[in-house]
């Protein structure tokens, strides 16, 4: 807890603005998932702004830890690269299985190839 207290005002200030932009960008693709029609446009919503979101929530929580341990936060770094790889990866996969599953069902809106 003597972290909180030891850290200078701007750098929570700093914090506190990342972490607060990266919660209201994975609310907007949380409210995209629910406000689009169709699995194609839904899609894309959440997986934008979870990796946006997420990347600065990320920031916020290397900004944090590295200025109150005085050293490079390292781990924060790996989780940001790991769920940035991933979310994407998963969208492609989503993707592929539901066009696939539409062109077997005869879908006239069904994306191209």
């Amino acid at each position: 807890m003597t972290a909180l207290i030891e850290l200078p005002l701007w750098a929570a200030w700093l914090v506190v603005a990342l972490a607060l932009c990266g919660g209201l960008l994975a609310l907007t693709g949380s409210i995209g998932l629910v406000v689009l029609k169709r699995f194609y446009e839904r899609v894309h919503a959440p997986t934008l702004g979870a990796t946006l979101g997420m990347t600065l929530i990320v920031l916020a929580s290397m900004v944090f830890w590295s200025l109150s341990e005085g050293r490079f936060a390292l781990r924060d770094l790996l989780i940001g690269v790991f769920l940035t790889v991933t979310t994407p990866v998963t969208l492609i996969l989503l993707a592929r299985a539901a066009a696939y599953r539409d062109r077997i069902e005869g879908d006239a809106q069904v994306p191209p190839e």
